[in-house]
């Protein structure tokens, strides 16, 4: 897995961006989620756990 920067817009001349990450379609799967699933974070030096919305 990487971290992705992507240009998400430009805006009086400073640029702003988004990071995506790539999740293999097995980890997707063993989680439960779906596409569309809206999802939460909790953050900590070094992890990032991600959640379900309930």
């Amino acid at each position: 897995m990487k971290v992705l920067k992507v240009k998400s817009r430009e805006y009086k001349g400073k640029q702003y961006f988004k990071y995506r990450i790539n999740l293999p379609t097995e980890d997707l799967e063993r989680a439960g989620f779906k596409e569309g699933d809206e999802l939460k974070s909790n953050v900590s030096k070094g992890e990032i756990r991600l959640k379900k919305r309930s």
